[in-house]
């Protein structure tokens, strides 16, 4: 049964078109998949369905077919028609116009008060409160008891039963993603929204949330629409696809055919076979992080690690979750201090020990080194030009400014025309995987020599993923700049990084090649980590 209806629908920012032409019809109970590179459209449809008010299209309609009480105005998907509402009044079948300005203000909130959303980087947790806590907000009123009995239930669904306890700012971005999960599930949503959801995870808790979704969320006949640059989220997931290119339906119909035709579009980075590199820029000896935990006792974060990176290297950290990885890049930039050991990191003629804090110690190096953190954030209310200069106190005149920052953003697979065209755009104007270059550029206008990316290949679709294996090796080549990548993603690293060192239990346990890398992975490892 048709349930919602988008016909002819267009929408433009600042003169740009974003949708063109949009026609779909969605039934109930099934799922819609949008496949799309960055910018095509995908995250400002999910938006317009949702009801954000800034994306209101500028023309056509997106129609509900619902079930609604005349009474409290409660909406359900139209197969409830005639059946009674917890009010007592019987269900009446209506067509709601959701963006016509006629349509009564109180219908239009109803529905949207039965949609749930996820989008990408955005956890949307009460991070002062415990996990329960957030779970039992979502619920709304009810008895205590039998709300508190169905969160426990859904944080089991998820596999979080055991962090119940914990504040939410405490725990990973998988486990918060799981939290967001339960959460809009706690909604009993009728219609399900979900934009990149496991885009910052590694791959096995996303697919993990990935059979989560198919679990909680399709085969309980809950109408979905979720965009992904995971071909096979689409074929796992979507009862129908379609492609958008440039705010334009390319194609949709079935999902593999789909998939298919969109990933033959996928161009093959380029690899650099040879690279002269310069002499040692860090140096890494025996460095250890321990931690004691009243459950586990000493947790080994890092235990034993050495490590030489040269100059104009790219550099490959690979390992599972846990591994250890990200702990030692934070230990190399001096935001966590080692428990033993030596890092030393060579600006100009001289070694700094980054484990002595001060202006004159690692505080001379850290403003050499960009960081890119895994849930990155760019400033909401500056522009892009604004995120890439004063936001970064990079003090430059504007003409300047400007030249710089197209010029940057060209390095990470913008062209120059499309490049001038964003700069005075807000972040939230951009779609997900243009947000994540942008946050790439930003590390790269102050021009470090050492630059870290932790699990930079996460919520970008394959084209973009190609276009930022390219501007790295651009980068290299034209600024001499030395890349240490933090990453679960071993076809990224095989792509890119000249040598990788492969981490279990915060030890190494090979350097060599990505190739050689590969050979030394176990099973559930190739799974986890390879295409």
């Amino acid at each position: 049964m048709s349930f919602i209806e988008l016909k002819n629908i267009n929408k433009t920012f600042n003169g740009v078109i974003v949708l063109k032409d949009i026609n779909v019809e969605i039934d109930e109970g099934s799922v819609l998949g949008i496949l799309g590179r960055s910018g095509a459209g995908k995250s400002v449809l999910i938006n317009m369905l949702r009801g954000t008010k800034e994306y209101r299209p500028d023309s056509g309609q997106i129609l509900f077919n619902v079930a609604i009480c005349p009474e409290c105005l409660r909406v359900e998907p139209p197969s409830k028609i005639g059946e009674l509402c917890g009010c007592g009044c019987a269900f009446e079948g209506k067509v709601i116009d959701f963006w016509n300005i006629k349509t009564d203000r109180k219908e239009f909130s109803s529905i949207r008060k039965r949609i749930a959303i996820m989008l990408q980087r955005n956890f949307a947790l009460y991070e002062r409160e415990s996990v329960i806590e957030n779970i039992l907000r979502a619920m709304g009123e009810g008895e205590y008891e039998e709300n508190l009995y169905k969160a426990l239930d859904l944080l089991e669904t998820v596999q979080m039963s055991h962090r119940i306890t914990h504040v939410a700012r405490d725990l990973s971005g998988g486990e918060k993603q799981r939290v967001v999960l339960a959460r809009q599930i706690a909604k009993d949503p009728m219609l399900f929204l979900a934009d990149e959801p496991t885009g910052t995870l590694d791959p096995q808790t996303a697919e993990y949330l990935h059979q989560t979704l198919i679990s909680s969320v399709k085969n309980q006949g809950i109408t979905m629409v979720i965009t992904s640059h995971w071909p096979e989220v689409m074929k796992q997931l979507a009862d129908q696809v379609i492609w958008l290119e440039k705010g334009e339906i390319v194609e949709k119909g079935d999902s593999d055919e789909i998939v298919e035709n969109f990933l033959a579009t996928v161009p093959l980075p380029k690899k650099v076979t040879e690279h002269e590199y310069g002499g040692p820029i860090v140096k890494i000896e025996d460095i250890k992080k321990h931690y004691y935990s009243i459950d586990r006792g000493v947790i080994k974060a890092v235990d034993g690690v050495d490590l030489t990176i040269k100059q104009k290297e790219i550099f490959g950290i690979v390992g599972l979750s846990g591994s250890g990885k990200t702990t030692l890049s934070r230990m190399l930039i001096g935001l966590t201090d080692p428990s033993s050991g030596k890092i030393e990191v060579k600006l100009g003629d001289d070694w700094i020990d980054m484990r002595e804090k001060g202006p004159l110690s690692r505080g001379r190096v850290i403003p050499y080194i960009g960081l890119l953190h895994q849930e990155y954030s760019l400033y909401p209310h500056r522009t892009v030009l604004g995120n890439l200069t004063d936001a970064i106190s990079l003090d430059l005149p504007a003409e300047f400014a400007k030249m710089k920052a197209i010029h940057t953003l060209n390095a990470v697979g913008f062209d120059n025309e499309y490049a001038a065209t964003i700069l005075n755009k807000a972040p939230d104007e951009l779609s997900g995987g243009e947000r994540h270059r942008v946050a790439i550029a930003q590390v790269l206008i102050k021009e470090p020599t050492i630059v870290i990316l932790d699990e930079p290949t996460g919520t970008m679709d394959p084209i973009t993923r190609v276009q930022v294996t390219d501007s790295i090796l651009k980068a290299r080549e034209e600024l001499g700049e030395t890349f240490l990548i933090i990453s679960h993603d071993m076809d990224f690293v095989i792509d890119v990084c000249d040598r990788t060192a492969l981490m279990r239990g915060g030890k190494i346990l090979k350097i060599g090649e990505p190739g050689e890398i590969v050979k030394e992975l176990t099973p559930d490892e190739k799974k986890k980590m390879l295409d």
